[in-house]
């Protein structure tokens, strides 16, 4: 990848185009159940397989993006999601149906991957995640207000992810080609920088993400079984929880770092944990859309905060792929748990296990965003506090150019001007202050004899 950040929009596109299976999951194996004769636990594996397989795209690509090019791995995984999820709604066959699944899947998780490397080089990558999510939330909202009405069993979903796989092949013209220089290639397999940070958020978004798939892979079956709903309704409940979900999007990048990291990913895990328990434990219309409502809603904000915060322990973006990719990991386990939970427990007590899980991993993950706090929302940026010692550590490092701040800037570098004598000093800043002649530079004078 170019040392200089591209347009977001292409990147924006590759990452709906990754992102929407997990989005339509539970239409995916509500179908697969109810249309290919799977029980619910052998439906919700098939979607685990495919989730699974996007997972093990993204811990292979890992690193490796900057190497290849943006360009290169994104058409391959749309070339796969196009093929594995066409051939997927085409075959009537269990067997050829998770062959595809899983070959989709993995093209899924490439174009994820890339997205996820891109983004973390962007100038704000937490506006960039969020306008991604924004861009996933209404995709899959149009597409669940849609699909109940067209029929189509299992289908429709596979063919509907590979149309807008097929669509979004036309933005990977303006991404990145393949870095080849030595430099950039001794860059590129240095060592991780913030590995302990990075592992127990990629620890915890695993197992956050396994909670909240756990949820969605049955909300499907919560509503027809549970609270009596039929599909088209479900659909509708769907459709509008995913719009609350885009106000939410729309809100974080809005508040952007106001408030910080760690009080919307702590506050909005709390949130998410009790918005588990009032769905699972739905049994008529109002509390099935409340509690779905309410999840979707909060759901997306704290996550591009979690992909913010990842993107921002490494400007390369290694580890935003690596939690993507263990986050991918827990959304390909939540399908089978949420199943496996539901049938041995029954819904009510699986949002009560699936809500305290949520609210232990809050206090680890949130701590990560305490600890790196300190650091801004912008990869690369330096703080008025650094000066020029932390521009020249940025600019050493091969951080994005640009990051460093230049002269005329608000960050501008930090002068010292030796005088010898104290009466000097008075003059000093007065020449080197705001006020001082044209043609003067801004400084800060210091005396070697205080």
């Amino acid at each position: 990848m170019s040392s200089r950040p591209r347009a977001a929009w292409p990147l924006v596109a590759v990452f709906t185009a990754g992102y929407l299976a997990s989005y339509l999951l539970p239409t995916i194996v509500g179908r697969l159940s109810a249309h290919l004769g799977l029980s619910p636990a052998q439906a919700g594996l098939v979607g685990s397989a495919l989730l699974l397989s996007s997972a093990s795209a993204g811990f292979t690509l890992a690193g490796r993006v900057e190497r290849y090019g943006s360009r290169t791995p994104a058409r391959a995984g749309l070339v796969l999601a196009v093929v594995g999820y066409g051939c997927a709604a085409l075959a009537g066959s269990v067997p050829l149906v998770v062959l595809s699944v899983v070959v989709g899947g993995f093209g899924s998780g490439a174009a994820t991957a890339v997205a996820a490397a891109g983004i973390a080089a962007q100038r704000d990558p937490h506006r960039t995640s969020s306008l991604g999510l924004l861009t996933v939330s209404a995709t899959a909202g149009a597409l669940y207000l849609t699909i109940p009405h067209l029929g189509g069993g299992h289908r429709l979903p596979f063919a509907a992810i590979a149309l807008v796989a097929l669509l979004v092949w036309p933005a990977t013209a303006r991404l990145n080609g393949p870095t080849a220089t030595e430099e950039s290639t001794s860059q590129i397999t240095g060592r991780l920088p913030h590995r302990r940070s990075g592992l127990v958020l990629a620890g915890g978004m695993l197992v956050w993400s396994m909670a909240q798939n756990a949820l969605w892979g049955v909300s499907s079956r919560i509503g027809v079984v549970q609270a009596g709903l039929t599909e088209v309704t479900v659909g509708a409940v769907f459709a509008a929880a995913l719009g609350a979900g885009l106000l939410g999007v729309m809100g974080a990048g809005v508040l952007g770092a106001r408030l910080g990291r760690a009080v919307p990913i702590g506050l909005g895990t709390v949130v998410i944990a009790g918005s588990i328990v009032v769905s699972s434990s739905a049994r008529d219309l109002g509390s099935f859309a409340t509690g779905e409502i309410m999840w979707n809603t909060v759901y997306p904000v704290v996550l591009s905060y979690l992909i913010g915060l990842a993107a921002s322990l490494d400007v390369r973006g290694r580890w935003a792929v690596l939690a993507g990719s263990a986050s991918s990991v827990g959304v390909a386990c939540g399908p089978l748990l949420g199943s496996v939970l539901s049938e041995e427990a029954g819904y009510p007590a699986m949002g009560l296990i699936l809500g305290a899980a949520t609210l232990l991993v809050a206090a680890p993950v949130t701590a990560v965003a305490l600890h790196t706090g300190g650091r801004p929302l912008v990869p690369g940026s330096v703080r008025r506090r650094g000066g020029a010692p932390a521009a020249l550590l940025a600019a050493t490092t091969g951080s994005l150019s640009g990051a460093v701040p230049k002269l005329g800037s608000p960050e501008q570098a930090v002068t010292e001007l030796r005088v010898r004598r104290r009466r000097l000093v008075r003059s000093a800043i007065r020449t080197a202050g705001p006020d001082g002649g044209p043609g003067q530079s801004n400084a800060y004078a210091s005396t070697s004899d205080r």
